[in-house]
């Protein structure tokens, strides 16, 4: 992810090298990052069966790996896409600032931003930052999953259990790798296959068209000042997509005497991501900061399409959702 406000008027295609000593936030972020990363795949390799203590956190955390190092790939790689575009265009940018999540969600992390404090000028500059970071994560991701998912068993739904979100791009690999699921059953992933689950989630997220995301990033350079007006409709088009899941589960939880705060929290995600939008657009600008040109090469006019479409095949109408219980 990326973001940089839209008020600056000084150049922003000049190359700026942070300041000394800056890079040690940054430094310091990822190590915590890391560990809460391993911290999160050892729980999900199921290192803590008599509870959590300090010692017995910093034990398991090597049963972490194979959920966290592939993940902590994948994410490495996202930024350093951004990054490394950025320095090549000579745009001001930081260093990645990973955000550590320890027990606030089940990856460890939120991401990472690259903040750019200075409008990006040239189309295709926008269009070479935003696509590198998503497209350098797929990279990795998509051979991350498919390693994975062969080493996932395929096994019967029974008893309370967790739904991974499902995308067009991620039911197209699991038929691959494990051919027809039959009805009641579903793959449990291995820590791999989360792992590459996760990169899949997160580029998703990421491509949205909205506001400071690398999708809307690409669709600006893409579409330009109309890109505003598609923003505003995608961004509450979020609650339609959680009104949808509500109805999907809540009804149902209502009609049978379920659990309502199941079904709520099976519904919630998209919007608390409308809401986190909607302070990212307030606090950066509701439209996108212009560009001082209006010409895409046509290069660029492919991949900004192949990333929208990648969205459509990636996005996952319902990211999580728990049965019984």
């Amino acid at each position: 992810m990326s973001e940089h406000p839209g008020g600056a008027t000084a150049s922003a295609e000049r190359e700026v090298d942070p300041p000394d000593g800056r890079w040690r936030l940054n430094l310091a972020l990822f190590v915590v990052t890391v560990v809460s990363v391993f911290f999160a795949g050892a729980g999900y390799a199921g290192a803590y069966p008599d509870g959590l203590s300090l010692v017995s956190a910093l034990r398991g955390l090597p049963r972490g790996a194979a959920f966290a190092l592939p993940l902590l790939a994948i994410l490495v790689c996202h930024e350093l896409g951004h990054y490394v575009a950025a320095r090549i265009h000579r745009v001001r940018a930081s260093l990645p600032y990973f955000i550590p999540a320890p027990l606030l969600n089940p990856f460890g992390t939120m991401g990472a931003i690259i903040a750019m404090p200075e409008r990006i000028r040239s189309r295709n500059a926008l269009l070479d930052i935003g696509a590198a970071g998503p497209l350098a994560g797929l990279i990795v991701a998509l051979p991350v999953l498919l390693i994975g998912l062969s080493h996932s068993p395929v096994d019967a739904l029974d008893g309370p259990y967790t739904q991974e979100g499902q995308s067009l791009l991620y039911a197209g690999m699991k038929r691959l790798v494990l051919g027809p699921i039959p009805p009641g059953h579903d793959v449990f992933m291995s820590p791999m296959a989360f792992a590459g689950w996760t990169g899949l989630f997160v580029t998703a997220l990421n491509l949205i068209p909205v506001g400071q995301l690398d999708g809307g990033h690409i669709a600006y350079a893409l579409f330009g000042r109309t890109q505003d007006k598609i923003a505003t409709f995608l961004h509450f088009g979020l609650l339609a997509v959680a009104g949808w899941n509500l109805a999907r589960f809540l009804g149902p939880a209502l009609s049978s005497g379920g659990d309502v705060g199941q079904a709520i929290g099976n519904s919630s995600f998209y919007v608390v991501w409308f809401l986190l939008l909607g302070w990212m657009r307030r606090r950066a600008g509701i439209n996108h900061p212009p560009t001082d040109d209006s010409s895409l090469s046509p290069a660029r006019k492919g991949v900004a399409w192949l990333c929208l479409a990648l969205f459509v095949g990636l996005f996952m109408p319902t990211p999580w959702a728990s049965y019984g219980g």
